[in-house]
């Protein structure tokens, strides 16, 4: 059973030794549904392997603070193992940092909080590593909003203990050059399709790219061919060619306005929108969020890269990370989060909101 009281570092690794890969998550989700029903100040919703426990004390605001339970594939790095001590001790395995760290976090500081100065919505999720149509937070967001409505949002994603506002947007478009196929020993009779991309290929290759303050925030935005498709064989001449483009946005535009700039950049090529994520403002200049950067110090900075912070913003809540855990270890066969951050996070959380 899960120890919500004991020392951080026990829990992660209680966590870390549950194994749930994506589409695993019945048993983790049990544990947590147990450990969380013996608190009273909590009321406890499940919905499939989503989990989600509620103050319900009339605060006058609401705050949600959210993580995922299920991790990629494990590499021979389950059970959790420790090095070092004290301060300098380490907790390494599957999860430890994307995002067991912060669900750890989260569950230590939801049993302690039992009078806290906000509502708090604790939300605990399945499939995050997966596509979009399997994400636990996701399905919540269509089919229950009303359990997330809150006036400020947290998500445990890996930050190395520090504040990253919002998130990216994401895009990918592609653009196919269609020629003719020829036998490569007389390529004069055909016309090649992989040629023709030279022209996109310097485009995108002498793109600028973007920097854009958001909320006292400078994201940096990306435009860049991230795959090309073509060519049947050695010795013939490619008649189709695919190349696949990837924009990262800053979110002061929506997909629309994403969309929009690409074809503007891009024109006169022709373009075929194969999937687009919108991003989330960071809302800093709202009291609610001031008051979480003093509590946690640190100076804000925006997250690159998209995570579900941005499904808090299609409700209208505007969202943070912040968890233990260097994000560049993420996904890795040596993943490992340091004790000093997971007592960080949960001393910020509880000075915020205790």
């Amino acid at each position: 059973m899960l120890n919500l009281e004991g020392d951080l570092p026990g829990l992660l690794r209680s966590l870390i030794d549950i194994e749930s890969v994506s589409g695993n998550e019945q048993r983790i989700t049990d544990e947590v549904e147990v450990a969380l029903s013996g608190y009273p100040h909590l009321k406890v919703i499940r919905d499939g392997n989503v989990l989600i426990a509620r103050t319900e004390l009339g605060r006058r605001e609401r705050v949600v603070i959210g993580g995922h339970l299920d991790t990629v594939p494990i590499a021979d790095n389950v059970p959790a193992t420790i090095t070092g001590e004290g301060d300098d001790l380490i907790v390494h395995g599957r999860g430890a940092c994307d995002m067991k760290g912060g669900v750890a976090v989260q569950l230590s500081a939801a049993a302690a909080l039992t009078e806290p100065n906000r509502d708090l919505t604790w939300v605990f999720y399945d499939n995050e590593e997966v596509e979009a149509d399997r994400n636990g937070l996701f399905r919540i967001t269509r089919e229950r909003p009303e359990l997330l409505a809150a006036d400020f949002a947290v998500l445990g994603e890996p930050t190395n203990a520090g504040i990253e506002g919002g998130c990216q947007g994401t895009m990918r478009v592609a653009v196919t050059f269609t020629g003719l196929a020829a036998h490569s020993a007389r390529s004069w009779r055909g016309r090649n399709a992989i040629h023709d991309a030279h022209g996109l290929l310097v485009r995108l290759a002498e793109h600028q790219a973007r920097e854009v303050e958001v909320d006292g925030l400078i994201y940096r935005e990306g435009l860049n061919a991230v795959r090309i498709e073509g060519g049947i064989a050695g010795n013939v001449i490619p008649d189709r060619c695919r190349v696949l483009i990837n924009y990262r946005f800053a979110p002061d535009k929506d997909i629309a306005g994403a969309e929009a700039y690409v074809r503007e950049v891009l024109a006169p090529y022709d373009l075929e929108v194969v999937d687009a994520a919108p991003g989330a403002r960071p809302g800093l200049d709202r009291p609610i969020a001031a008051d979480f950067a003093a509590a946690v110090g640190g100076t804000p900075g925006p997250k690159f890269g998209w995570t579900d912070v941005a499904r808090f913003a299609t409700l209208g809540v505007p969202a943070v990370n912040y968890g233990p855990g260097d994000p560049n270890r993420a996904h890795t066969d040596d993943e490992f989060c340091p004790a000093a951050d997971l007592e960080r996070c949960r001393a910020g959380f509880l000075t915020w909101l205790g």
